[in-house]
């Protein structure tokens, strides 16, 4: 009986496998086919997101080692260096990038959260929310479509049966969230949806957008999974004001010394753009049915748990 269990396990990870596999080339080849230029990933770096103030955040430290002398950051998430290839003149690019973010053991329960992780990292000159709401719908209704199709026996091993989506996906403000399901509204609103949707409006990072007719309210979203899978997407309109910039880092107190080499830049003026970025593991979770991301990955990277290889 142990052996057939294991024997099972086993073959629902080699089916994850193959949808992550399946996910990885689906995502190329859509991104290509929609002109984005695909650049390689950034691991180290003097800046990196600083993923603050977000009252959402767990991230304990940001990870660092010294090379030469110079005091490197690992990514945590490749947006600052987005906008800088932006406006270098790439106008529409992804990244299938690794993130490292050292969350906070407890996080561990989430079911949602990994502190190694691969993320699609996307954006586009001159874009608005729109456009990034229009991209993302085609992807995931083309994806669906795909896994359906190429890996119908994984899904049936499974025992998950994908739920039918079409654009437009619906559209909330965090604000009518939050006055329906409370102030912690994320997985209720997921577990009451069928369908992915929008959620518009988070206070966040620097870069994300304020918008200018309505101080205090933000040109950001995330997009969210049903079932109660929790966040799909994070990704914003940008700053790219120098001045604006400024006055959000102060008013963030975070350090401008750590993003030097990106003010020096956005003093020369940034591309204005948005875009996003989803994590490949809760991908892979939602489409799989799985209980905890963690068990999609082939080497665990789970917040609170020994990593054992």
């Amino acid at each position: 009986m142990q052996t057939e269990v294991i024997n099972m396990e086993g073959e629902k990870m080699k089916a994850c496998a193959a949808l992550t596999s399946g996910v990885l080339r689906h995502t190329a080849e859509f991104f290509h086919g929609n002109n984005f230029t695909q650049l390689m990933p950034v691991i180290l770096s003097p800046i990196t997101d600083p993923l603050g103030p977000d009252p959402g955040s767990s991230v304990i430290k940001t990870g660092e080692i010294e090379y030469l002398g110079s005091k490197l950051q690992i990514t945590q998430s490749m947006i600052l260096h987005k906008q800088i290839a932006v406006s270098m003149g790439i106008g529409k690019l992804f990244i299938i990038s690794p993130n490292v973010r050292l969350e906070h053991p407890r996080r561990r329960e989430s079911g949602r959260h990994l502190f190694e992780f691969s993320q699609v990292d996307f954006e586009i000159a001159h874009a608005k929310s729109e456009d990034v709401f229009l991209l993302m719908e085609s992807y995931l209704v083309s994806l669906f479509s795909y896994v359906s199709k190429e890996h119908a026996t994984e899904l049936a091993l499974l025992g998950r049966e994908l739920p039918a989506i079409a654009g437009p996906f619906p559209k909330y403000t965090t604000h009518e969230l939050a006055s329906k399901y409370g102030d912690d509204w994320e997985i209720a609103a997921s577990l009451d949806s069928t369908g992915p949707f929008w959620a518009l409006c988070h206070r966040r990072e620097f870069y994300d957008k304020e918008d200018p007719h309505e101080p205090g309210h933000y040109l950001n979203y995330d997009l969210l999974y049903p079932e109660g899978f929790g966040e799909a997407l994070s990704g914003a309109e940008r700053e790219h004001d120098y001045g604006i910039i400024m006055r959000k880092i102060g008013r963030d107190r975070l350090d401008k010394s750590r993003y030097l080499p990106y003010l020096s830049l956005a003093e020369k003026g940034l591309t204005p753009s948005a875009g996003g970025g989803f994590g490949v593991e809760r991908l892979v979770r939602f489409l799989a049915g799985a209980d905890h991301v963690g068990d999609v990955q082939l080497f665990r990277r789970v917040p609170g748990e020994e990593i054992l290889v």
